[in-house]
Formats: C-alpha cells, structure tokens, sequence
C-alpha cells in the first residue's frame, strides 16, 4: 500500500516554495540594479586586487612569515561576508522600513517569517557569490592555495553569515531614519574594520589586537583565515573565534526581536 500524503507534508512544501519564490524576488530586485549590485560585489574585488598588487612578495614575519596577500584574500572573503550580510542588510531594511515598503508587505498574504527569511537568504547568496570571486581572484590572480580544510572553511562563512545577518537586523532597529542609514552603519562597519585587522594582521598580544577581541569582525576574520594558514601544525578550527561571533550573532537576534518595527519611525 501506498502511504497517503499528511496535510502537514503540504503545509511545509508550500512554506518551503513560499520562500524559494520569494527570494528569487529579492534576487531579482538586487541584480535588476546593475549599478548598485556591481558596487556591492565589486568593490571587495577591486579592494583586493589593488591591495594585492602593491603587496608584492611582502611576508608577515610575526605571522609564519606568509606572504601578505595569502593574508589578505581570506581578509576579503570575512569582508565580503560583513558587507552583504550586515553592512547593506542594516541599511536596506532601514530604507524598506522608512519607506513603507516593511508595512505594506507586512499586509500581503506572505507570512513576515517567510518574508524575512528570503530577505536573509538573499544576503547570504549575494555573500556566497562575493565569496567564490574573491576565491578565484586569489587563486587565479596570485596564485594564493585554496583553504586546506574545506568543511572548517565553510562552517566559519556560515557562522558568519548568520551571525552578522542578525548583527545586520540588530543594527537596522537601532538607525532612526533612512536618511542616517548610510553613514551611521558604514562608520561603524569601517571603524571596525580599521581596528580588527583587515588591512594588515594584527600583532598577537598588542593593545589593538586586545580590544579588538571584544568585537566579532576580529574573531571573524581569524576563524576565516584559520583554514587557510600555512604555518606547520596550525588547526584550521578557529572554535573559540567561532563561539564569539555566534555570541554576538545571539545576542544580534534578541536586540532585533525585541526592537523590530513594520512601520516607518519618522517624526
């Protein structure tokens, strides 16, 4: 006998189909702007191949004595990563909140679940495909290896992704308007940037690299850039590097959950 398809089998295909729709939607709505899109996953290719072409044949002596861009594309990919998930995941929910475009999709017969989570997954596919140019910029471009340990390598992206897609959500409840959208989250994404390593590795037991620990981009980078290390008998498992950005991702999600709005906070 043939077992008889549940009601619940249903239910959860068309949720599943809901969301697959929906965030083709959203893909569509970020590809169809050319301009826009080509910034976005342009401009941490661009960032890297200046960087990587005025490094030469530099090594980092406190660091294996690696060369600098082995450093640098690994740096990129936890860039690319931040950029899409948080920094333009901050400020496109703020400009859809202030707009009104939150509340009038808040009405549409799409669940708000459904909704947001093809907008996250949206994020994170224009991640991924930042993610897989920048690996081919390293590797075609300057001969950079590929991570040694793939699986420790794309747990630390997903960890990243989800953790700062939540930092992103946290950061959109906190911007009063869309008009300081743009500058309140790129001078808090820049600044730590700036202080967490990207440019050039940190100094193990300097006073930046101390208070930098506190921050997850730090740690984000370091678990990115654990797969790809060279130096003999290093583990490409960065757990405690890990366990810090999912901390800040969790407590990302309650400052959201807690401070989310459909509707516009314009005076």
């Amino acid at each position: 006998m043939s077992a008889t398809p549940t009601v619940g089998s249903f239910e959860g295909l068309g949720d599943l189909r809901l969301v697959v729709r929906q965030t083709w939607y959203e893909q569509l709505s970020f590809w169809l702007n050319p301009i826009g899109a080509a910034f976005t996953v342009g401009f941490s290719v661009i960032f890297l191949l200046l960087l990587g072409a005025s490094a030469g044949n530099s090594r980092i002596s406190y660091y294996g004595n690696i060369k600098l861009i082995q450093y640098y594309v690994p740096g990129f990919v936890a860039y690319g990563v931040m950029a899409a998930c948080f920094n333009i995941l901050a400020i496109t929910l703020v400009n859809r909140r202030e707009m009104g475009l939150l509340k009038r999709l808040r009405l549409c017969p799409l669940p708000t679940w459904a909704l947001l989570t093809a907008v996250l997954l949206s994020s994170m596919i224009i991640a991924a495909v930042e993610v897989v140019i920048l690996l081919l910029v390293g590797r075609v471009g300057f001969g950079v290896h590929l991570p040694d340990n793939m699986g420790a390598f794309i747990l630390a992206v997903v960890v990243g992704m989800v953790s700062f897609s939540a930092l992103g959500l946290a950061m959109s409840t906190l911007v009063p308007n869309q008009d300081a959208a743009g500058p309140i989250v790129s001078i808090v994404f820049f600044v730590l940037l700036f202080l967490s390593g990207l440019w050039f590795p940190l100094r193990p037991g300097s006073g930046l690299a101390q208070s930098s620990s506190y921050f997850p981009v730090h740690h984000f980078i370091v678990a990115v850039f654990a797969p790809f290390d060279t130096q003999k008998g290093a583990s490409p498992w960065a757990w405690h590097d890990l366990l810090v950005v999912a901390i800040w991702g969790v407590a990302g999600a309650v400052v959201a959950v807690r401070r989310w709005s459909w509707t516009p906070r314009r005076p």
